[in-house]
């Protein structure tokens, strides 16, 4: 069955860049018509999309974040990367790592997903 785990710090600098690493299990980062996203959900602003990238090269991200976003995959270690830059205390949120097979950018709940991680808690201190 597969499995997401998200890792990485649970409090970043005002200015500094969040990187979270998902790793995948029990299932390839390779396979065709797979995205894979990062989304976080606060509880005043819920479910909020990041963005998705796929194995073969496609990456979309919220037009919001596109200016700070980054998303990488590491095939080898069947992990995929975010990179957010310039972090203030509006990227205080979960965040979760998520698979779907189209239209993720598009969901409100997780449940939607076809599968995604248990989440973890960032903060931004000032």
């Amino acid at each position: 069955q597969e499995r997401l785990q998200e890792s990485g710090p649970g409090l970043v600098k005002v200015s500094q860049t969040l990187s979270l690493t998902c790793t995948v299990s029990g299932g390839s980062i390779t396979t065709n018509s797979y995205y894979w996203n990062w989304v976080r959900q606060t509880p005043a602003t819920g479910l909020e999309w990041i963005g998705a990238v796929t194995y073969s090269g496609f990456a979309d991200y919220d037009p919001a974040l596109r200016s700070r976003a980054f998303i990488s995959i590491d095939a080898p270690k069947n992990q995929f990367t975010l990179h957010l830059s310039s972090v203030t205390p509006g990227d205080t949120a979960v965040y979760y790592c998520a698979r779907d097979r189209g239209g993720g950018k598009f969901y409100t709940t997780l449940y939607e997903y076809d599968s995604w991680g248990q989440g973890t808690q960032v903060t931004v201190d000032t």
